[in-house]
């Protein structure tokens, strides 16, 4: 798989709700509720504004914006920048999957979209790498991002049988096509791996490490797929991914080990082989001092903690 859809398996996005929003102004909510989720809406009408706790800088979006919440951290949406808000958690229900929920009288702005829940082991992890808004604007060509959501709106407004699940997949389809044109529009002066995504060079050395994992990468050999000298390459790839190329490459290769301990009932050596080490003891080493805990130790305490969900539903 490529880059991106090798993130998104691991986070494991679910949709669990997906929904209309119509506000009337004035209003204000403070989304308290991303922990472990991400938000992904469209403007359909109106406009409105995004504002990040402790962020100077607000956003304005206006009708065929897309936004993307990924980080958790608190946020801010509202008809003007004045009004106090209110927080989410206490004004709004918390399951209206398949509805168009009227707020304030409606008819300021109107939203669609969908609440994911990330239920990857990793999701936190791989979400404080991402910026906390992801806008897509409505100047850049997304045909396939308006389809989907005119077709989500569809489902939502006819409430046809299976409208509900028909809604989820396109939500889906929603949040890709909103990455992939965020991806296309170039650097956003972020930091993590999905800003590197962005760079021709950077990508194209995390493209490799995504391709071939088992592969004994040097740093010559990923500075060649990036087209840079090695000294050039581990400056940019430290300032733009936030972390050393055999650091990015050991921490994805132990996401990945990590995956398969839990998934499969391969031995410790075969998956150590699958990652790029041929001794055990080496692969031992690497997943403590990347996971906190021995490869045993988190097939067992992963295999208790699913085994104690299962027997709480």
């Amino acid at each position: 798989m490529d880059p991106l859809s090798d993130i998104l398996s691991l986070l494991k996005p679910r949709s669990y709700i997906t929904a209309g929003f119509d506000a009337g102004a004035p209003w204000s909510l403070a989304l308290d509720d991303l922990a472990g989720r991400i938000k992904c809406y469209a403007v359909i009408s109106g406009a409105c504004w995004l504002s990040v706790d402790g962020d100077d800088h607000p956003l304005r979006l206006s009708a065929g914006d897309c936004f993307i919440l990924p980080s958790g951290r608190l946020v801010t949406i509202a008809s003007d920048l004045d009004t106090p808000p209110k927080r989410v958690s206490d004004v709004l229900a918390p399951n209206n999957n398949g509805q168009v929920v009227t707020y304030n009288g409606g008819g300021d702005v109107f939203l669609a979209g969908s609440r994911f829940e990330v239920n990857g082991r990793h999701a936190e992890a791989l979400l404080r790498t991402l910026p906390p808004i992801i806008r897509v604007k409505a100047t850049k060509d997304q045909a396939k991002l308006r389809g989907a959501i005119e077709l989500m709106m569809e489902e939502l407004r006819e409430a046809k049988p299976g409208s509900s699940l028909v809604a989820q997949h396109l939500s889906h389809m929603m949040l890709v096509h909103a990455l992939r044109i965020y991806l296309s529009e170039g650097s956003h002066n972020d930091v993590g791996w999905f800003a590197a995504l962005t760079d021709p060079q950077m990508s194209g050395a995390i493209a490799a490490i995504h391709s071939n994992p088992s592969f004994p990468w040097t740093l010559r050999e990923l500075a060649q797929e990036a087209g840079m000298s090695r000294s050039s390459f581990a400056q940019r790839f430290r300032e733009t991914v936030g972390e050393a190329p055999i650091g990015y490459l050991t921490r994805w290769r132990m996401m990945l080990a990590a995956e398969r301990l839990i998934q499969s009932r391969e031995t410790i050596t075969r998956i150590a082989l699958s990652v790029g080490y041929t001794s055990e003891h080496a692969f031992n080493t690497a997943f403590k001092r990347t996971m906190g805990c021995s490869p045993r130790r988190y097939a067992r305490e992963c295999t208790s903690d699913r085994n104690s969900e299962s027997n709480f539903q």
